[in-house]
């Protein structure tokens, strides 16, 4: 069964996202480790703060990259981080 994506993604309060100097790049920290992102990865994540629903996310990123039709891509994204634990 397949749980369903919450209308307002926001991260878990058991990771914190962050940029590494060390890595050069945003990081989901959390108690047993870390986890590296990919720039869009951080940018969908950065705006996963409970007040931002899946739609207005996708917009704001078509907006602040020029780029049309994500959605699905972002979907994809948020789902993977919600089966991971990282979306409340």
């Amino acid at each position: 069964m397949t749980a369903i994506l919450p209308e307002h993604p926001r991260l878990s309060r058991r990771f914190r996202l962050q940029y590494e100097e060390a890595q050069s790049r945003w990081v989901l920290l959390y108690p047993e480790g870390m986890v590296q992102l990919n720039p869009s990865a951080a940018e969908i994540l950065k705006r996963c703060d409970g007040a931002r629903s899946v739609d207005a996310i996708v917009s704001e990123l078509e907006a602040a990259f020029n780029a049309q039709g994500i959605g699905p891509e972002v979907r994809n994204l948020l789902e993977e981080g919600q089966r991971r634990g990282w979306i409340d």
